[in-house]
């Protein structure tokens, strides 16, 4: 978190804000029933009802626990069922029986919500300065929109498991118009990078410091659907030069052969409007960083490093593909011929780890992405279900390199000489 900039939030601003982000999410739950909204389809998904219960916990935690005077918790015992993964707040319920608490029913949950949001409410609106701990307030809202997207890939994953193949959304997913792959070079020698501090960043993104770049080009957009059937076609999930050595045990493994939700034939693909025709023109998504990886070496270029790949967005508007399109997938006629933010995350070459002076915060709340600077690596520039407000060219994502549930997609690059 960036705590700097909190004597410029305003807590009418900061109160509209909150109510925003917490509607939004209640918004994105309203279309599951109570039975979508209990069911865990994968240790690393969540139910619905634990997002709903999650973000609210961050809430009464961290801010009205600790700063609300007077302030009375919902129930005793959800400090630790919702607990995600603080130590320093105490017990957790496991992570990968999240699936099992049907108690507190989705009823009692959103009850809890509603507690929450007058309690906080109550606590922004009497903040007459603006000052005290706006910056945690924002950190919470980040984090919601964080599980907002969450939400959203998870319950994708849990619909695939049904045969039935049922819809999240009603949309009629309008193809996308084609764009020849241009290359750009991109900036080289010595470049700054990370945030300056002017806004809300994650502590991740600090301190700003310099990176030099070699010459290199980059993709004018992400690999396209079409272009990765070619990579299928030509059997490229079972040929092991271009895999690097658990990216193949893992096709071996898990039978890969295609990405994930694609059909048999890799004709059509499970969206969070149903199954729909693979657009050819659309990011191809679902991807390890295995496949994205082994695509690049089969295309003869590389993944940009997560530098190479800043240095370029820092000179682009943000504006894409976003959650707030409705689409909900990517590609569509909001797609932009050069696009580098929205429709897909963007695997990068680069291991996640702190940049040069990095310094978790103190307490609890320093474990938000403190303790996972191991063994990941990192994602740009957010996807379509990302919202827009909640990305900027600094944002560094991180996943295992096995992830393939999240929107994630890959852009090219390629080295050039050095003159």
């Amino acid at each position: 978190m960036q705590a700097q900039t909190a004597h410029l939030v305003q807590p009418d601003a900061q109160l509209m804000r909150y109510k925003e982000v917490r509607a939004f999410t209640e918004q994105l739950a309203a279309r599951l029933s109570a039975e979508d909204s209990c069911v865990q389809s994968m240790p690393d998904a969540s139910p619905a009802k634990w997002h709903l219960a999650h973000t609210s916990w961050f809430f009464e935690t961290f801010v009205l626990q600790a700063h609300a005077t007077g302030y009375r918790a919902f129930h005793p015992d959800y400090s630790v069922l919702f607990n995600s993964y603080y130590n320093g707040i105490g017990a957790m319920h496991p992570r990968p029986q999240r699936g099992m608490l049907t108690r507190p029913p989705l009823a009692e949950v959103l009850a809890y919500r509603r507690h929450v949001d007058v309690a906080m409410q109550q606590y922004i609106a009497s903040d007459k300065t603006g000052l005290t701990h706006a910056a945690l307030i924002e950190l919470g809202l980040n984090h919601e929109q964080q599980h907002q997207e969450l939400l959203l890939t998870d319950i994708k994953h849990l619909f695939s498991l049904n045969p039935a193949w049922p819809a999240y959304a009603v949309n009629e997913l309008v193809p996308t118009p084609s764009a020849d792959l241009k290359w750009s070079a991109g900036p080289r020698g010595r470049c700054d990078f990370g945030s300056e501090g002017a806004s809300f960043c994650f502590d991740n993104e600090q301190p700003r410091h310099s990176q030099w770049l070699q010459p290199y080009e980059i993709a004018e957009r992400p690999v396209s659907n079409g272009e990765f059937r070619g990579f299928v076609q030509d059997r490229g999930y079972e040929k092991p030069e271009y895999w690097l050595s658990d990216g193949w045990g893992l096709v071996l493994q898990e039978g890969w052969r295609r990405p994930l939700y694609w059909s048999d034939d890799c004709r059509t693909e499970l969206t969070l409007s149903g199954r729909w025709p693979i657009d050819d023109h659309a990011p191809v998504t679902h991807l390890s960083y295995y496949e994205a990886d082994a695509y690049a070496r089969w295309a003869g270029a590389r993944l940009p490093t997560e530098f190479e790949w800043e240095a370029v967005a820092s000179q682009q508007a943000i504006r894409g593909n976003f959650v707030e399109s409705g689409r909900l997938h990517p590609g569509g006629p909001v797609a932009d011929p050069g696009r580098w933010f929205g429709d897909v995350w963007e695997w990068t070459a680069s291991a996640y780890a702190g940049y040069p002076g990095y310094q978790p915060a103190a307490g609890a709340v320093g474990e938000y992405n403190g303790k996972f600077v191991c063994n990941q690596l990192v994602l740009r520039g957010g996807s379509c279900v990302t919202s827009q407000s909640h990305i900027r060219a600094s944002y560094r994502n991180f996943f295992y390199p096995s992830a393939r549930w999240q929107f994630s997609g890959l852009r090219l690059a390629r080295d050039l000489p050095i003159q």
